[in-house]
């Protein structure tokens, strides 16, 4: 008995283990949004994921990529964290795929920036008196007045307003009795038809319904009037069948060809309802007429290669004999790319390998320096909590004003830069309204 109670267990065990093995495998993971979409059923993760651009999910029921890790597009940016005078606005972005996505700019997943919805808050105004009461509404029976007030003293500012309502309604007797003129009944229930089924070719019977004037009667005294149309309607006879042949199912087809040549895919089977077909209004079959299944083909799909980051430029040098260092001369250099990653006839990377251009060598040039303009005012550091700041500066920098170009990435070299008396200047200030740091957030 013991060892029959010992291999049950270890047998729950087994399966458990092998049923959290598996993972909801889709043909669709959708960057934008981290969803898995279009399911085609449970498999192994490492079977699912022969198709880097499918999704799958475990027990945790989180969608994840099958793909190389990627940034998804930052979201816009949000509203601002307060609807007048200065806040906040954030964006985000998510790292998808199988391991860590690059970020050599340290741009984080989450960005900060100030905003400003409304530069003035909302001031409430005042209420003026109410003015005079209307006369009554009717002119026999009882009904309303009314009475108005304005919003001016004081007007509200920037768009404020005044609490409360702006118009008053009560009651008015006029002392003079009304008529009260005749009013419909709801229609009543249809009567039943005359008959249990149509005949073909022949007028159908009709059912009946009436109603009453007594909503309200009419009055006697002052005379009111009588209610106007019939009380009787009919309609012809409808839904009435012929005789009954309800359908049934015929034998399930072959399953169709699988909808992929490499990885997870899905196939259907087909039936009709034909063994007989329903007819003069009998049931139709029950249950579907496809049937939903999945294949395996076992082949890796294929991987599209991806380039490196650009190397390094070269040394600028001299398309000519005529010396370049320390003048006005433009040389030239280059920088180069690979393409890698590419897997089971995947596509190659679409661009050039090796990328050319213009430079000026001023490497080791005694040069004067200069103040850089500011530079554009940084994100708010860190992304929550009352510290968070704004920061930009200027440097000293070599003076590329006798070149014709002044756009600095293309001077190579490191040059010798006079900056006696030209310190590095950097200007701080506070970012408002910034939302309170949660305790995954909060800064180190």
């Amino acid at each position: 008995m013991n060892l029959i109670f010992w291999g049950i267990v270890l047998l729950g065990i087994y399966v458990q283990q092998s049923v959290s093995q598996l993972a909801d495998c889709f043909a669709s993971f959708t960057l934008s949004t981290g969803k898995c979409s279009d399911l085609l059923g449970q498999v192994k993760k490492d079977e699912c994921c022969l198709n880097p651009s499918y999704g799958y999910k475990k027990a945790d029921g989180v969608c994840k990529s099958c793909g190389r890790p990627k940034w998804s597009e930052w979201t816009r940016w949000s509203e601002c964290s307060v609807s007048c005078s200065e806040g906040v606005s954030q964006r985000r972005r998510s790292c998808y795929g199988i391991g860590d996505c690059a970020d050599p700019e340290r741009l984080g997943s989450v960005q900060t920036k100030p905003c400003v919805k409304k530069v003035c808050c909302p001031v409430e105004g005042g209420w003026s008196k109410w003015g005079n009461w209307q006369q009554c509404s009717v002119t026999c029976g009882n009904g309303i007045r009314k009475r108005r007030r304005t919003c001016s003293e004081p007007v509200p500012q920037c768009g404020g307003s005044c609490s409360g309502a702006e118009e008053e309604t009560t009651s008015c007797v006029t002392k003079v009795i009304c008529p009260t003129h005749g009013g419909w009944s709801s229609w009543g229930s249809w009567g039943p038809c005359p008959v249990t089924c149509l005949y073909e070719g022949r007028e159908p019977e009709k059912e009946l319904r009436t109603r009453t004037c007594t909503n309200p009667p009419p009055s006697l005294i002052p005379p009111g009037n009588d209610c106007k149309g019939s009380d009787t309607d009919g309609r012809p006879c409808s839904g009435l069948p012929f005789c009954l042949v309800d359908g049934n199912w015929g034998a399930w087809m072959s399953s169709t060809p699988c909808s992929v040549t490499c990885g997870v895919g899905k196939q259907t089977q087909s039936r009709r309802c034909d063994s007989p077909k329903p007819a003069y209004g009998g049931r139709q079959c029950q249950g579907e007429e496809q049937k939903p299944g999945i294949c395996i083909i076992a082949v890796p799909c294929p991987i599209n290669g991806m380039w490196t980051e650009w190397s390094e430029w070269s040394p600028c040098r001299a398309p000519s004999t005529r010396k370049i260092t320390c003048n006005t001369r433009l040389g030239i250099r280059r920088r180069e790319r690979d393409c890698v990653g590419r897997k089971y006839n995947g596509s190659a990377c679409d661009g050039e390998i090796i990328q050319n251009g213009n430079c000026y060598d001023i490497s080791n040039c005694d040069m004067k320096g200069v103040l850089s303009e500011w530079s554009e005012w940084s994100n708010c550091k860190p992304d929550c909590g009352q510290d968070s700041k704004q920061t930009r500066e200027r440097k000293c920098v070599a003076d590329i004003s006798k070149y014709r170009s002044q756009d600095r990435s293309i001077f190579a070299g490191d040059p010798d830069v006079n900056c006696e008396g030209l310190e590095t200047q950097t200007e701080r200030r506070r970012c408002t309204n910034v939302p309170e740091c949660e305790d995954e957030d909060s800064p180190e």
